[in-house]
């Protein structure tokens, strides 16, 4: 049925749902699962335009990584204490072409994630969120969860 699942991750409520079916499917299929939380990229300039300057400035891709590594470990946690077992990334990019990219790229063979993550703003509604961005151009099954 499915070989490889891919679960996006943001550290939202519902991703940890998206992996909760993930890990179901894993135990009907032996489904390798990938996890992939992924950070949008600013570059220096962005972040020399912001209001606030802290003394030592980091660069934003750095801390984003940062974070979005501690997502995937506390994913990785969630899914080790469910007796899953999993492998997992993190990229730099627009979320909706990294993760359809990302899927292509590992040969997955079905989609996993959350309805919406951790951001709800206008834009959000305006353009659509990164599931249902995700769902119609993927080259796979998307569940939406």
């Amino acid at each position: 049925m499915f070989k490889r699942i891919l679960v996006a991750v943001d550290g939202s409520k519902t991703a940890l749902h998206a992996l909760d079916k993930a890990i179901e499917l894993q135990q009907l299929t032996q489904a390798e699962i990938f996890l992939l939380c992924v950070f949008k990229h600013h570059s220096l300039f962005e972040a020399s335009l912001s209001m606030v300057r802290p003394d030592n400035m980091q660069i934003p891709d750095q801390a984003l990584t940062e974070y979005a590594k501690s997502v995937v470990e506390q994913a990785k946690a969630y899914a080790t204490d469910r007796e899953a077992t999993c492998r997992g990334f993190v990229k730099g990019g627009r979320p909706s072409k990294t993760i359809i990219k990302f899927a292509k790229e590992k040969d997955v063979d079905l989609i996993v994630m959350g309805s919406h993550g951790t951001h709800t703003d206008v834009d959000g509604m305006i353009l659509g969120s990164v599931s249902q961005r995700v769902a119609g151009r993927a080259h796979c099954p998307t569940l939406v969860v």
